[in-house]
């Protein structure tokens, strides 16, 4: 496994009707629901890592902690970061940032822990 601090990962995507707080259920108001946006977040995290781990590996999110500082309407397109801070074992500690087309969207911190996919479904079916 070869992961590293400094580690980045680059998403972007156009907010749809389906990415609405009102279709979330998370809000009354047709902008992009902060759980689509953590959503992107993990998905940006993850995949900034997956070619780097053995075969049959994945990540698992195991915590987050975000700012949502501004509402986008739909049909903007938002674009995502991520950046790996830390590497403890198994355990991995990512920045996540999200800006629409105006600036800055959301931030915080999003923490990933490296299992073996086959032996994690193996458990919980246990």
């Amino acid at each position: 496994m070869n992961l590293t601090p400094g580690t980045t990962g680059y998403q972007e995507m156009i907010v749809g009707p389906d990415d609405s707080a009102t279709r979330y259920g998370s809000g009354l108001i047709d902008v992009f629901a902060t759980p689509a946006m953590i959503g992107l977040m993990e998905k940006t995290a993850q995949l900034s890592v997956q070619n780097h781990l053995p075969e049959g590996y994945i990540t698992l999110g195991t915590e987050i902690s975000i700012t949502h500082i501004k509402a986008t309407r739909v049909g903007m397109k938002v674009f995502c970061d991520s950046v790996l801070e830390a590497v403890e074992g198994k355990k991995l500690l990512f920045r996540v940032t999200a800006r629409d087309e105006k600036g800055l969207i959301g931030e915080g911190t999003h923490r990933r822990t490296i299992v073996d996919a086959q032996r994690f479904l193996d458990k919980l079916n246990e």
